[in-house]
């Protein structure tokens, strides 16, 4: 099978990522199923909450403002590391109580991000739901990896 490789400016692409949507899965808009990675300097982002620099929670009750925070912080992370969200191979993103009602919320959080952070992320992204996470106030928590050259 041909992969259908991401060639748009839209598509998160670095030059140590080059991510695909191989022929025979379903093509999904939001990600792409299979990232590539050439470079030689990995990058782990612990999971990220919705605190900002100063530990506050980011939008306590709010998912969309959480997702937002947390995608942001993911940003912030990938910076220190000399990187950005073209640098990503994979995401996850866990979830509390997840339900498919809370999808739209999901999407608008990380539209918000990707806004203010001027990218589309769409690396390979795994959706958990999870029973709990650090603190009750967390909604959502987002774990990275990145490639840089």
């Amino acid at each position: 099978m041909r992969a259908r490789h991401a060639r748009t400016p839209e598509e998160a692409i670095s030059m140590a990522i080059t991510l695909v949507n191989p022929g025979g899965l379903p093509e999904i808009d939001v990600y792409r199923h299979v990232s590539i990675a050439s470079g030689t300097k990995l990058v782990f982002v612990a999971g990220q909450v919705s605190q900002d620099a100063e530990g506050n929670i980011v939008g306590e009750g709010d998912f969309a403002a959480q997702v937002e925070q947390c995608y942001l912080n993911v940003g912030t992370a990938l910076a220190e590391a000399g990187g950005s969200f073209d640098d990503l191979a994979k995401l996850n993103v866990h979830v509390v109580g997840w339900t498919a009602d809370k999808m739209p919320a999901l999407l608008e959080g990380i539209s918000r991000a990707a806004e203010k952070l001027g990218v589309t992320p769409a690396p390979p992204a795994t959706l958990l739901g999870v029973a709990a996470l650090a603190a009750p106030e967390y909604l959502v928590e987002v774990e990275a990896v990145a490639v840089l050259d």
